[in-house]
């Protein structure tokens, strides 16, 4: 084995009825079974899991699927193809290590970053992970957190300080993507900033841009629920887009974030911004946007994409510890493994009032 340790926790040695997970399967056919306790390889850790997150693209999988989940060829990086455990906005506590692993020991709690990298790739070589010509999540192009345990490389791991519950760390891979974009936009304190979509990226946006400084924060959705959300998160101005159009209320702002992913929402977007402005995209589009180049270049309107996360983490850990910021404030509910696929993929298919949804194994 090359010289390589293991550590582990003695009560963790062996599972003998498997590890309960909530494992795809195709499209509305997700089941919860038990799967055999995979042996680590070096470099990879086995944590207990203690909350994970449903995200959009989770539900995505589940209706309409499959998306990013890889059902023909193995991804090159996990080397796993469906059936395959969802869930990549987990944290946990660490149970086994396998070889060098960093500053990872066990009993540590942690979040995970679940972003695959393949390390030798230009974007990888130049700090630009989330980038990476391989580039996957665990949950989506390998197994990950909705399950009683999971298994990672060490490299995806952040250790938390006491002062961040389990609750919020399960909460920091949206935040990860909201930072990020918000660090794309260039936002200074003083700015103002519209939010296309109060969903949980947007709240999470309005959030930070209140932290950042932002001075006027409008956002829009069609939901009075989350739009009243919104506003107790530090939004100053609100509109409902069923009964009225962003650009009205917002026109002028010197930064808008599009946290949907449909056309109309980007035309509201790019209609809110000044002269000079900028348009962050970070929801995930379905369909070919179409946008009107003349006005973009007559306006000198930017265009940023903004992908995933990379270098946020650490930071995030650091505002929600110093009492900054806290991503937990979006959770709606939490509902026990067991029960995931009635008390959350199919009641989240159907239009409610439900922000974030986290699963306790």
């Amino acid at each position: 084995m090359d010289g390589a340790l293991t550590d582990r926790a003695p009560a963790d040695r062996a599972n003998d009825k498997g590890i309960l997970s909530a494992v795809w399967h195709a499209a509305k056919d997700i089941r919860i079974e038990r799967r055999v306790r995979p042996a680590l390889e070096p470099g990879e850790v086995r944590l207990r899991v203690t909350r994970c997150g449903i995200c959009g693209s989770d539900m995505h999988e589940f209706l309409n699927g499959p998306h990013a989940i890889p059902v023909k060829e193995p991804h090159p990086i996990s080397g796993v193809v469906a059936p395959l455990v969802l869930g990549h906005e987990f944290t946990g506590e660490v149970v086994e290590i396998y070889g060098a692993c960093g500053a990872v020991k066990v009993g540590q709690r942690v979040a995970v970053e679940p972003e695959y990298r393949c390390g030798a790739c230009a974007a990888c070589l130049q700090g630009d992970y989330n980038l990476c010509e391989k580039m996957g999540f665990a949950g989506l192009m390998g197994h990950g957190g909705m399950a009683e345990e999971a298994v990672v490389p060490h490299y995806m791991l952040h250790i938390l300080p006491d002062a961040v519950t389990d609750r919020q760390a399960a909460v920091l891979e949206p935040a990860a993507v909201a930072l990020h974009a918000l660090r794309r936009s260039g936002l200074t304190a003083g700015q103002s900033v519209a939010v296309v979509g109060a969903g949980p990226i947007g709240l999470l946006l309005v959030q930070l841009s209140a932290v950042a400084g932002a001075k006027r924060i409008v956002v829009s959705d069609v939901s009075d629920a989350r739009l009243a959300r919104a506003r107790a998160l530090g939004a100053t101005e609100t509109v409902n887009s069923l009964s009225g159009h962003l650009p009205t209320q917002a026109r002028g702002v010197d930064v808008a974030f599009e946290a949907v992913g449909v056309q109309p929402a980007l035309d509201d977007a790019i209609q809110s911004v000044r002269k000079g402005g900028k348009v962050v995209l970070v929801g995930l589009f379905g369909a070919p946007a179409r946008v009107d180049a003349f006005d973009l270049v007559n306006r000198e309107v930017e265009i940023i994409p903004s992908c995933g996360y990379r270098h946020v983490y650490a930071d995030l850990i650091g505002m929600i510890a110093g009492g900054l910021f806290d991503p937990s404030l979006i959770v709606t509910r939490e509902v026990p493994l067991a029960e995931v696929v009635a008390s959350a993929f199919e009641r989240l298919a159907a239009p409610n009032d439900d922000v974030k949804v986290l699963v306790v194994p």
